[in-house]
């Protein structure tokens, strides 16, 4: 009766490992259908399937919530954090020429790409915390991590929650410090911080009317095959819903992270940033306050922009391996 016991504890055990892996599925059977890609581009998928071993996963939130993860390739752990709306789908060729050397994980967020629709949790902290659970699902122990835009934020908030412990390099790309302007600012600290606006109102505004706006504008310019690709995979296959996407928005503009950026991000760090980058005078700042950072300022024929790690992916990964290999 004992054996009969201790084996089925064994079988237990065994299926609880696996059930965290059970939902991986290739992507062309999440998807429901194979995609090809509107640029033939030397050296990336002309289809979907071409891209063999991307997986989209699953997993469910301490608070309930579905997440999606995509995932490719073999080697050490890297995990992307995109920014506000985005999603992992938009990764296709950054996950493509990191495959090899690398198991690239990209999360999508919640109310992001396939991942669930919820009014809960719409706090920069529980994104980090869903961070946080992705990690502890996939038992990985230490990884290099990559924030762009709002991701940046979220990491910043992991690091404020967590520490460092598990990361081994951080990347950060194009996001201020913080989004909204404070009473009695220089001029020269709201540059250091990045600010933009004085209200989160102003920010949604900003991104919802329509009105002229640089990084949308920057956004809405299909100049780069490589962008064109992911963006056109993304759009065919990524169903947004605004209204819950903007429940964020409030929480991402009011946080100030200088104090976190400043004082806490204390492990080899890369930022990304651009000549057309309304942000750059922000990440020289930070470059200056993190000690062994390194900064990459991208030039307008570099496609240095707000997205310039998917409109010119082949350089980003480039430099990107040059970073995390040394």
């Amino acid at each position: 009766m004992r054996k009969i016991t201790i084996l089925w504890l064994m079988m237990s055990l065994f299926v609880v490992m696996f059930s965290s892996r059970v939902m991986a599925a290739p992507a062309v059977d999440v998807l429901g259908q194979d995609y090809t890609f509107s640029n033939k581009i030397e050296g990336l998928p002309e289809k979907l399937t071409d891209f063999k071993g991307l997986e989209i996963n699953f997993f469910k939130t301490s608070d309930g919530v579905n997440l999606t993860y995509w995932e490719a390739g073999s080697g050490k752990p890297l995990i992307f954090i995109p920014g506000w709306s985005a999603n992992g789908a938009e990764y296709i060729n950054v996950m493509y020429l990191l495959r090899e050397g690398y198991h690239v994980y990209v999360l999508d967020p919640r109310n992001q790409g396939l991942s669930e629709n919820v009014a809960d949790g719409m706090r920069i902290s529980r994104y980090a915390m869903d961070v946080k659970e992705l990690t502890d699902h996939l038992g990985i122990k230490s990884a290099n991590y990559c924030g762009w835009s709002m991701g940046a934020s979220v990491m910043w908030s992991y690091i404020d929650l967590f520490g460092t412990k598990g990361i081994n390099k951080v990347v950060f790309i194009d996001e201020p410090p913080s989004i909204l302007t404070r009473p009695g600012w220089t001029e020269q600290e709201r540059l250091n911080a990045g600010a933009m606006v004085d209200t989160p109102a102003q920010l949604i505004r900003a991104f919802t009317s329509g009105e002229p706006n640089p990084v949308l504008d920057r956004a809405m310019a299909m100049d780069s095959p490589y962008f064109a690709n992911s963006e056109g995979f993304a759009r065919r296959f990524i169903k947004s819903d605004m209204n819950y996407m903007g429940l964020i928005m409030f929480d991402h503009a009011s946080n100030d992270w200088r104090d976190v950026i400043s004082k806490k991000v204390n492990v080899p760090t890369a930022i990304f940033t651009g000549e057309y980058s309304p942000n750059l005078p922000s990440q020289r700042w930070m470059k200056s306050v993190i000690p062994n950072s390194t900064l990459y300022v991208y030039s307008q024929a570099e496609q240095g922009d707000h997205f310039l790690a998917f409109k010119n992916p082949v350089k980003f990964t480039k430099d990107l391996r040059a970073f995390l290999e040394r």
